[in-house]
């Protein structure tokens, strides 16, 4: 599937900026999944998108691991506490989707090792004190499936599965047990803190999933839904329905932050609302201050179209006609450069000179007059072969 002739955008969240709390937070730290590969995995890093893409579009601070460097997979995961006596997870942080789901005892087809340097870890019900198995008759199964679960027994599990767009997927039933967080006060003095939050177990996979040599325990949705964690803590009071990340790109690893946040002169561009994913209105794109000639309306959202957020998508993705605007206006500054299409997606070329000195800057422009500036050393990077330089629109973008 050709995602560049999608009619929609998508940007990942990749901007470091110093915050601030202010209140009560969450706070996740986060680090980079695929770290220091090289450019061989571009064609895996196309084809996770590819994946990510056919499922979004059919169907507290936690310390972050990873980086932002498109040859190293810009995936991040971070490590829960669930459980009693607690046990540590790793998961993929994931802003484009609704549910935490972790791989279970039993589970069928689930990774035993990663090449991340971390354990692989099962959860087992039985083994947690504070663990409950969610039945289909209570109120959060409903609400996950918005109707009344079909086919229900009182007393029996609620099950869900997420497929993916290459048909690999991963099935379970719900539980609820404590995941323990770390809070950050206004004074940055950390406290714990636990709260009772409904997730998926594991018990099948296929496909991709259970086959990735770079597998995590699981996947921590930060979706809009009332069954993702954050819209879970709030309901319980615990914090506010706010998140922030700070993600480094380059170095790796950052922190995702949940609650109150406060960032002096900050700007901002409104969420779009009644979206399922999150959805901004992008207004267009200049080169070195010149807009681009293209149709104002080709932003807009709606069937399929618009700007989605999205910290799961390694890469970004522009229209056709977009994207070969963009192209012509940023070669224009080297018209004897020869492009060589590599994959069949990515257009690299050799170049010998200093990257910002020889290409444009390239401006977001989004509603509420909100810009961002992007500069060469942000959409071009070197791979593995002799000063090759590949256009990349992957990196810098706050809401």
């Amino acid at each position: 599937m050709d995602l560049r002739r999608k009619g929609y955008l998508i940007l990942l969240l990749i901007w470091v900026l110093a915050v601030a709390v202010k209140g009560e937070n969450v706070v996740f730290n986060v680090k980079h999944k695929y770290g220091g590969r090289g450019g061989s995995i571009l064609k895996e890093l196309k084809a996770h998108d590819s994946r990510r893409h056919g499922r979004m579009l059919a169907a507290v601070d936690f310390e972050l691991g990873g980086n932002g460097q498109p040859t190293d997979a810009a995936l991040y995961y971070t490590k829960l506490t669930i459980g009693t006596p607690s046990k540590d997870y790793h998961v993929q942080v994931d802003t484009g989707s609704d549910i935490l789901w972790v791989n279970c005892a039993g589970c069928m087809r689930c990774p035993s090792k990663s090449s991340l340097g971390i354990e692989l870890k099962l959860y087992d019900l039985k083994a947690s004190s504070t663990g409950k198995s969610v039945s289909c008759d209570q109120d959060f199964c409903t609400d996950m499936f918005n109707a009344p679960y079909s086919d229900c027994r009182v007393g029996s599990p609620c099950e869900y599965q997420v497929t993916y767009g290459d048909g690999s997927s991963t099935s379970g039933y719900f539980v609820k047990d404590f995941i323990h967080f770390d809070q950050v006060s206004g004074d940055l003095q950390t406290t714990s803190m636990n709260g009772s939050i409904a997730f998926g177990c594991s018990s099948r996979q296929s496909g991709e999933l259970g086959s990735s040599t770079q597998a995590v325990d699981g996947i921590i949705g930060f979706g809009q839904a009332n069954s993702s964690l954050i819209s879970q803590l709030a309901a319980s009071g615990k914090v506010n329905k706010v998140f922030s990340h700070c993600l480094d790109g380059s170095d790796g690893g950052g922190i995702f932050a949940i609650g109150q946040v406060v960032q002096p002169k900050v700007k901002s561009t409104p969420l779009v609302p009644n979206e399922p994913h999150y959805n901004v209105v992008m207004k267009g794109i200049e080169v070195n201050g010149e807009a681009l000639n293209i149709p104002t309306t080709i932003f807009d959202a709606g069937s399929n179209r618009g700007t989605i957020i999205d910290s799961g998508t390694t890469l970004a993705y522009l229209p056709n006609k977009v994207y070969d605007a963009l192209m012509s206006k940023l070669m224009a500054r080297q018209p004897d450069l020869t492009t060589h299409l590599v994959e069949g997606t990515f257009h690299c070329f050799y170049f010998s000179k200093k990257i910002d000195d020889g290409f444009p800057v390239v401006t977001f422009q989004f509603a509420n007059s909100l810009s961002l500036k992007v500069y060469p050393h942000d959409y071009l990077f070197s791979v593995n072969v002799s000063n090759l330089a590949l256009l990349n629109f992957s990196y810098y973008f706050f809401i």
